[in-house]
């Protein structure tokens, strides 16, 4: 019953974590998006100041894919590729987003790609191209892809959770091999009074003071049977059931064979006697 608890527990825990952990994904990855429109739509509206343009509208930004996002306008406008450049990347530093990301200038008629950088956060990886070239007044969408996803900038908390869960799962192992290595040391040393003998079941044994008398596994079988009902007669066939015939072997003089042995054994207290009812069967007697 107690394993099933430490199982049960252990199993609630790991759904626990998991749920956590999948919410907590969820949440950055809505997080970041939101994040990323913002921070895009600050860049299509400084780009339209730029053009001395404050009245046409930036367009609501799209995202086309897991971390691509596509600004577009209301009309036409004409800006300096290095603008967009340093307008871009205050826009994401503001924001705290990712600093690897590539960039793409698109025509909206044949989607042709004037103008593209990309940014790796490492100045000596940078792939700029020169500014200086005015693109001319067009219609244009600038499309943004991340290279390092949302969730590489936001798993802390998921990490945490991971930790924790490993942590949790550990002191819980640890916890169910304490309790076993409890419970086999209960099971080792625990005996049952009878008379001036201390009786070990499990190991097959009687103490007396310091006398250690060794039992075979039968006599063992028949003493815990009488253990169990001291002072009653105990008949003969239930002895031969439970100790031979349950093991598929039927015996004929072996019972009084053992319980002679027995007898011997247990003469030392003259306060135990294992008595022969003629007929019926036999009598573990302690006197209280």
């Amino acid at each position: 019953m107690e394993n099933k608890k430490i199982y049960a527990l252990g199993a609630l825990a790991g759904i626990i974590f998991l749920i956590l952990g999948f919410s907590d994904i969820k949440e950055q990855t809505e997080e970041f998006s939101e994040l990323v429109k913002i921070a895009l739509r600050d860049v299509g509206n400084q780009l339209l100041l730029a053009n001395q343009d404050s009245t046409s509208l930036v367009l609501p930004v799209v995202k086309l894919e897991k971390s691509k996002y596509q600004l577009s306008f209301e009309n036409t406008l004409s800006f300096d590729p290095g603008d967009l450049v340093s307008i871009v990347k205050e826009s994401f530093r503001k924001a705290g987003l990712p600093e690897q990301y590539r960039v793409e200038v698109l025509r909206c008629i044949n989607k042709e790609v004037p103008y593209s950088y990309l940014i790796r956060n490492d100045v000596a990886r940078d792939i700029v191209p020169c500014g200086g070239r005015f693109l001319p007044k067009n219609c244009y969408t600038i499309e943004v892809r991340f290279t390092e996803t949302a969730s590489s900038s936001f798993n802390n908390q998921t990490l945490i959770y991971g930790i924790l869960f490993i942590v949790f799962v550990f002191l819980l192992l640890i916890l169910y091999k304490r309790k076993q290595l409890r419970d086999t040391k209960e099971n080792d040393v625990r005996y049952i009074s009878l008379g001036s003998f201390r009786f070990y079941p499990k190991q097959h044994k009687l103490i007396k003071q310091t006398i250690e008398i060794s039992l075979s596994k039968k006599e063992c079988e028949l003493l815990e049977i009488f253990v169990a009902h001291p002072n009653q007669i105990v008949k003969r066939d239930e002895l031969i059931k439970k100790v031979w015939e349950d093991n598929g072997v039927i015996v004929g003089r072996s019972l009084d064979t053992y319980i002679s042995k027995l007898r011997k054994k247990l003469k030392d207290d003259q306060a135990i006697k294992l008595t022969n009812i003629h007929g019926i069967g036999y009598k573990l007697e302690i006197e209280l």
